[in-house]
């Protein structure tokens, strides 16, 4: 999820990623004549940068269990009340949950069509997992080594014998299993609905202040990266060759059509046949709106320009429109969900890792599940993405590959973000008209 950005932190990062490519494509032209000085850049890389890149990822790796956990079981309690709220939660969760599925399924679809990681040739990706160590090299063969997905191994995966075990990574290289921590947060929120007002509220402020500890931690971490970025982006363009920063700038394009297809297209459909209003008025009606989300990458600062728009340029009713765009705002992430997706399968494509059909079902509802729960910070989803790709055997370090590139793609997945809780604002209300006048 989106909120409010510093600008002079993402420039630094953006900068950074730029000096880091341009210092590795230099070492790399000047590398021909001069091997010494490409032979000297990777060692320098491997005993400097590639140490202070692991400062950073390791940070956010510290955050993946107790982030995850305490977002999504704090997410579930919060839904005590919907059984009151009736007919309106029901529609607004369904569009929800449909959006945030289409969205990713797009992204999986395109990156299945466009495959930027695979410009690199199987040489370099053999060299670039072998960089990353013998930890990663297990994950990839434990990963291979897995049985077909079958009902019975789906049931392996979520709930093991061993919950803590599984959860500490006890018979893993790094990190532990995502998929169990994930059904027993959803299994402690639902049980807290069924706890008292004011003992729900007791556990709610709890999980809540765990994940302000943990986003506490994701900002230590921002505050190195415009140093690290640089140094992994230069480290892996040294090691690797031209072949990453092709590959980056596919990723890039890619993602920014697709969340450009999501909003536009997807988005334009649904209000052609679920509401009242035409796509052209519509998105010509909240163009201010839009141009909020994608200039501050803040879900959260668009929403008072968001409630206004709603109520005076498209007269929805204030009832529907506060109830929607609230609860968009921290649960309908559609931009956030197709760009987790579409990382995993971009650093798996890198990595030379095949996913087959079953898993990316499961990546798209766990990619859904993880936009929920990204905390609210600038680079918030991180850990999730990390998670993501401990949980189908993908060297999380792969991260540093696209972290660089991400400020134009937050900028972009914040304005999907919005304009998709706009429209599903739109849909709702309509829906209940309907329903009302039906009646």
């Amino acid at each position: 999820m989106a909120t409010a950005a510093d600008p002079q932190l993402a420039n630094r990062i953006l900068g950074g990623l730029v000096l880091g490519a341009v210092a590795g494509a230099l070492v790399l032209l000047l590398g021909g004549p001069l091997p010494w000085l490409l032979e000297g850049a990777r060692q320098l890389s491997t005993a400097v940068f590639d140490p202070l890149g692991q400062i950073f990822l390791r940070l956010l790796f510290f955050v993946v269990m107790p982030l995850v956990f305490a977002s999504l079981a704090c997410g579930v309690a919060q839904l005590g009340d919907l059984g009151r709220l009736g007919p309106l939660s029901a529609r607004t969760f369904t569009v929800f949950f449909f959006n945030m599925s289409i969205a990713c399924l797009l992204g999986l679809v395109m990156m299945n069509l466009l495959q930027p990681g695979a410009v690199i040739d199987g040489d370099t990706k053999a060299r670039l997992v072998s960089e990353y160590g013998g930890a990663s090299a297990k994950l990839i063969e434990k990963q291979a080594a897995q049985p077909d997905m079958s009902f019975s191994t789906v049931v392996d995966m979520f709930m093991p014998r061993n919950l803590l075990g599984a959860i500490t990574g006890h018979d893993r290289a790094m990190l532990g299993e995502v998929l169990p921590l994930i059904l027993f947060a959803i299994l402690v929120g639902a049980a807290a609905v069924q706890l008292g007002g004011r003992r729900r509220e007791q556990l709610q402020s709890g999980l809540e202040l765990v994940s302000e500890l943990m986003t506490g931690i994701v900002r230590f971490a921002l505050r190195l990266a415009p140093y690290a970025v640089p140094a992994m982006i230069f480290s892996v363009v040294v090691k690797v060759g031209w072949d990453i920063l092709l590959a980056l700038g596919l990723f890039v394009l890619g993602c920014l059509f697709v969340m450009l297809l999501h909003l536009f297209g997807t988005m334009s459909l649904w209000l052609k046949f679920f509401s009242r209003y035409s796509p052209l008025d519509f998105w010509r009606r909240i163009r201010p709106v839009l141009v909020t989300a994608f200039s501050t990458s803040s879900s959260s600062a668009t929403l008072p320009a968001a409630l206004a728009s709603a109520r005076d340029e498209l007269q929805i009713r204030p009832t529907t429109a506060g109830f929607v765009l609230p609860l968009g705002t921290t649960m309908n992430m559609a931009g956030t969900a197709l760009y987790e997706g579409c990382v995993v399968l971009f650093v798996a494509q890198v990595f030379g890792i095949a996913l087959d059909p079953g898993q990316q079902v499961t990546l798209l509802l766990l990619a859904v599940l993880g936009a929920v729960a990204a905390a609210g910070i600038p680079g918030g989803s991180l850990p999730i993405i990390a998670g993501l790709l401990i949980t189908f055997g993908i060297p999380p370090e792969g991260i540093g590959i696209i972290l660089g590139a991400d400020r134009l793609l937050d900028m972009t997945r914040t304005m999907v973000n919005v304009g998709a809780d706009m429209v599903t604002t739109a849909v709702v209300d309509s829906l209940e008209r309907k329903v009302e006048d039906a009646a």
